[in-house]
């Protein structure tokens, strides 16, 4: 006797056979991913910041791309806004250089997020002796941008 041959699946088995191997696989939010993800997101908003008040301002100058004169006015630097309120001014303007100056900030930011993250993680975790030591760096970090000033 020779066997028969099997007769291949159905349409109907070969996708329900396809749904039940492909599941998605869950990761688990370790702390090395949430740094990573807020290291990520920072950048891509400072970058998306910056690029967009750069298309603003040549947008509404184009003479930038052809009149040094112009340009030169752009890129002094009594130009740009300085002040925190004078970039959320700006931002609420619409202006392309207090964009590209927020987007700058974030950047700046991003860092200081960072070990605020890493600090609430080190609590949860209960580590004593790191979350003192990123508190007290948090602490410089925070006291170093009051006491610092700009000319």
């Amino acid at each position: 006797m020779s066997p028969e041959p099997a007769e291949p699946p159905s349409p109907r088995e070969t996708a329900a056979a396809t749904t039940t191997a492909v599941t998605e696989e869950v990761v688990p939010l370790t702390p090395e991913l949430l740094i990573s993800q807020l290291l990520r997101g920072g950048v891509l908003l400072s970058l998306s910041l910056v690029t967009c008040g750069m298309v603003m301002t040549f947008f509404r100058h184009p003479d930038y791309f052809s009149s040094p004169d112009a340009l030169q006015r752009l890129t002094s630097p009594d130009s740009a806004p300085h002040r925190l309120p004078d970039v959320f001014e700006g931002v609420m303007a619409v202006r392309g250089q207090s964009f590209v100056m927020a987007g700058l900030l974030v950047m700046i930011t991003v860092p200081v997020l960072r070990v605020a993250l890493s600090l609430g993680i080190f609590r949860a975790q209960k580590d004593r002796t790191f979350a003192a030591i990123t508190t007290s760096v948090l602490a410089l970090l925070l006291l170093a941008f009051l006491l610092g000033g700009v000319e």
